[in-house]
């Protein structure tokens, strides 16, 4: 089973797959990547940190060791992490530490979150790549954690204020 958030399950399904990227503010990549062929759902969260059950309070505290992520599940039969995570390095500067624009704090870094082996494989060969197009890639490559689901109203929160993301846009680097 999937926690979905402190006390809610809902069932794995065995022919989806989960990617969490972190990359600034939650609500531009969850915006972009609710858009790709093959995404099943994206839910804004936290991971990264200790504390059990963050709050949005506790994360944008400047010691939470929380990023607000997004969890990605999705068909690998209609896309494969490989698009997914090439898609989140075009959405957001993965050259820019700890922040991306003027969103500026360890919560907003740019950080791959695997939850399998095959993933970090993939993701260390994407920085490669970038790097040796001469990128300084500031984003890390860690084990997931326990990822912990947002308040609601962090959840589709561009389609429910009826803009769009302010510091996220696409720029083209494979």
């Amino acid at each position: 089973m999937t926690q979905r958030s402190k006390n809610e399950f809902i069932p794995a399904k065995e022919n989806h797959e989960v990617a969490i990227f972190a990359g600034g503010c939650f609500w531009g990549v969850e915006y972009s990547m609710k858009k790709q062929k093959g995404v099943i759902s994206v839910e804004s969260g936290f991971i990264g940190g200790a504390v059990k059950n963050p709050t949005y309070e506790i994360v944008c505290s400047t010691e939470s060791g929380y990023a607000e992520a997004v969890k990605i599940v999705f068909d690998p039969s209609l896309t494969d992490y490989e698009s997914l995570a090439k898609i989140f390095f075009e959405i957001h500067d993965p050259t820019q530490f700890n922040g991306q624009g003027t969103d500026i704090g360890e919560q907003y870094r740019s950080e791959i979150f695997y939850t399998n082996p095959q993933q970090k494989i993939i993701a260390d060969n994407l920085i490669k790549i970038l790097k040796e197009k001469g990128y300084n890639i500031a984003t890390k490559v860690t084990s997931a954690t326990e990822f912990y689901k947002a308040e609601d109203y962090h959840q589709d929160y561009y389609k429910q204020k009826g803009t769009l993301p302010y510091c996220h846009k696409y720029t083209k680097r494979f």
